[in-house]
């Protein structure tokens, strides 16, 4: 799904595509949520939900650059 609005273009992921991009299930997806650990879903309707894929997109990265950090405990 995708918004726009003026030059703001705006991409909403589905469960589906956020659970593909981040190789989690959707109750782990869940509780890192709850957890403040994970972007915040949008409530699109009653039964419909999804994730600001900028948002899931910069999480990701935050991981890789997480990943080349030196570890701090050795």
């Amino acid at each position: 799904m995708l918004f726009t609005h003026g030059d703001i273009v705006m991409r909403i992921l589905s469960k589906r595509q956020v659970k593909e991009l981040v190789l989690y299930s959707p109750q782990h997806i869940a509780r890192l949520e709850k957890a403040g650990q994970f972007p915040q879903r949008v409530r699109l309707g009653v039964n419909r939900v999804g994730w600001v894929e900028a948002e899931v997109l910069d999480w990701l990265e935050d991981r890789l650059a997480r990943r080349e950090m030196p570890d701090r405990h050795s």
